[in-house]
């Protein structure tokens, strides 16, 4: 299929006929260069705020929850100014980007980033900064990282970058504006999501230890052995020659698939109908971190190593699922070991705290399983943001659609 009229075929692209492509080191005001390389020191307001590779965020922001400092003679020559952006230069991180904001603070950059400052008279800041985030752009760093056992691009390679230009600054901006409102979107719903978080944590802490009493309830909670209302039951060693990930038979809920479905395995044996489980059931990785997590992805088999919370008489499911949390995080914090915590079979029936009555129990579960709605609500709005913004960009940053 060719190209169609009015646009051009080149290394970034099918792009419009008047859109330029140029390499990055003919668009930037100086030669890129490397950060200062200095250790970190803890956050002191006595020094400025640096900036490593670890603290640009997949999205190209400034991580400021783990900021630390840097102590140096030379600090000062590595000032990053507005518009900067530095550039990950080796490891698995290679290729993100930052664009530096006054609202970020005082900020010197790292020796493993290095900085390109672009002539605003040819290539706006916030127009490569997006360029950086789009998939052109990340497959030349996958084509030009791996000259070796370790991904890296150095400045000179940067400079060889090649950046599609709209023919004018006018439509650079436009972009880059369109672009910047999607992220304005998507950084409000993030904070909104957090202060949620927050409200939801708080009423927890309130809620579940009796602190806060919702409206008709009273007196004093009875201390109780979880074992009386409980029974912590332990999946399965299934055989592993039975295992497979052609999705024959059933699937199977290991310790990691409860934090994540990057690698999913079923299981095509013969089994004990005890072991099934069903959404809505309670489950806790014995190895790792002991978090409670209701189960949502279908009937599958409890392997060995992940437990079930069955609940008698006298405790709700939802409820335990947020009352385990701290008892069970309790238990890491005090597990002693040099490599990976395991929970023992018998932790959980052991635990002896202040148990509400049943009816007080689904009270709490339902205002709590309100708040997770809530969230989770935010939470899809904000991945359609995100998937918005990268349609945006696809169709913005090659002249698909044209804004001017």
């Amino acid at each position: 299929m060719g190209v169609k009229p009015g646009c051009k075929q080149t290394e970034v692209g099918v792009i419009p006929e008047d859109w330029d492509v140029l390499p990055l080191g003919r668009l930037i005001k100086r030669p890129p260069s490397y950060g200062i390389n200095a250790a970190a020191i803890p956050l002191d307001a006595r020094f400025p705020t640096y900036i490593r590779i670890t603290d640009v965020t997949d999205d190209g922001r400034f991580a400021r929850e783990s900021r630390v400092s840097v102590s140096h003679s030379a600090s000062s020559s590595y000032v990053l100014d507005p518009g900067d952006i530095v550039l990950a230069r080796t490891g698995a991180s290679v290729g993100k980007s930052y664009m530096y904001r006054p609202r970020d603070g005082y900020l010197v950059f790292a020796g493993f980033l290095i900085r390109v400052s672009p002539n605003n008279d040819y290539l706006l800041s916030a127009f490569l900064a997006y360029f950086t985030q789009s998939q052109p752009y990340w497959n030349w760093i996958t084509a030009n990282s791996m000259r070796s056992g370790q991904p890296g691009i150095n400045g000179q390679e940067y400079a060889a970058l090649i950046v599609p230009l709209p023919p004018t600054i006018a439509e650079q901006e436009a972009i880059a504006e369109a672009l910047g409102d999607a992220d304005a979107l998507i950084e409000s719903l993030e904070e909104l999501i957090a202060k949620k978080c927050l409200i939801k944590q708080g009423a927890m802490q309130e809620l579940l230890t009796g602190k806060r009493r919702l409206p008709g309830f009273s007196g004093e909670w009875e201390v109780k052995r979880l074992g009386s209302v409980l029974r912590f039951q332990v999946g399965s060693p299934f055989m592993s020659s039975f295992f497979n990930d052609k999705n024959q038979g059933l699937r199977l809920v290991r310790n990691r698939d409860l934090k994540s479905d990057d690698q999913t395995f079923y299981y095509s044996g013969a089994f004990n109908h005890e072991f099934l489980v069903y959404d809505g059931d309670v489950l806790v990785g014995m190895d790792g971190d002991f978090l409670p997590r209701i189960w949502a992805k279908g009937a599958a088999l409890l392997n060995q190593r992940v437990g079930r919370i069955v609940c008698r008489d006298g405790l709700d499911r939802v409820f335990a699922s947020y009352y385990l949390i701290d008892p069970l995080q309790e238990i890491e914090d005090t597990t002693l070991s040099t490599t990976v915590k395991h929970l023992a079979h018998g932790d959980v029936e052991k635990i002896e705290n202040p148990l509400p009555e049943i009816e007080e129990q689904l009270a709490i579960a339902a205002v709590l399983s309100d708040m997770d709605s809530e969230i989770e609500a935010l939470q899809a709005k904000l991945a359609k943001a995100r998937q918005i913004k990268q349609g945006m960009m696809q169709e913005l940053l090659t002249g698909r659609i044209r804004l001017v």
